[in-house]
């Protein structure tokens, strides 16, 4: 029986396996490049500028005195862009999960454009998976961003004296806290620009393929660190 099902399942959906297929190698190959390029030169990536700014900004500021007002207004201002994105996150949400339920009515018409691509509506809701995974892990990214800069917004503040004795509390410690918010931050950035061809995919596996190319395209730059500009 289940000899019988399989080849209906692939020839419905196996081009959107085929072509997802192929963007998730063309992702791991893009960051499999990356990696071996920043092996050789750390500075060639944007986020190791970003990681070493942090690291040097908080040992300055918790090392010095009279910068206390300046070091929360910073971190304020570095809070402030995660939580406009978990709001727009849960409004990303709550969209995806109303179209979930809309697949019988639009599903049809949002294929008109669909070339070589399932028109099944089973297929419509695994796309529309695929795009809440993605808009849920941005959510929780965020979240994670603001609890961490929290922290840190505590933490940084500690008299030079306090710090002995307490190496959670070292300059190093509270660094490597901020630098794991930035990462959060950069992984929610990701996941909603890698929302792009997920979105596209809707249209047909095609789309998906094109939307892919041009994200990668657009990562190559925005993760190398422009000397100069």
């Amino acid at each position: 029986m289940a000899n019988e099902v399989l080849p209906g399942w692939l020839r419905e959906a196996g081009a959107d396996a085929i072509v997802m297929a192929a963007c998730i190698l063309l992702i791991l190959a893009y960051y499999a490049f990356h990696r071996k390029r920043v092996q050789r030169d750390p500075t060639y990536s944007i986020h190791y500028v970003n990681d070493m700014t942090r690291r040097i900004w908080v040992e300055s500021v918790m090392s010095g005195t009279g910068k206390d007002i300046m070091a929360v207004q910073t971190l304020r201002n570095f809070i402030m862009y995660p939580i406009l994105m978990v709001s727009t996150c849960a409004l990303l949400i709550v969209g995806t999960l109303t179209l979930s339920g809309q697949a019988g009515n639009i599903a049809n018409s949002w294929h008109a454009i669909n070339l070589g691509g399932s028109h099944s509506a089973g297929v419509w809701i695994v796309k529309i998976m695929f795009l809440l995974v993605d808009f849920l892990v941005a959510f929780f990214a965020y979240v994670s961003a603001i609890r961490l800069a929290n922290h840190v917004l505590f933490m940084i503040n500690i008299p030079r004296e306090a710090q002995s004795g307490h190496d959670v509390l070292s300059p190093s410690h509270v660094a490597d806290r901020l630098i794991l918010a930035g990462k959060m931050v950069a992984l929610g950035m990701r996941t909603l620009i890698f929302a792009i061809p997920l979105a596209f995919w809707l249209f047909g596996p095609l789309y998906l393929l094109i939307g892919t190319v041009g994200v990668v395209g657009f990562l190559s730059r925005l993760d190398r660190h422009q000397r100069g500009l």
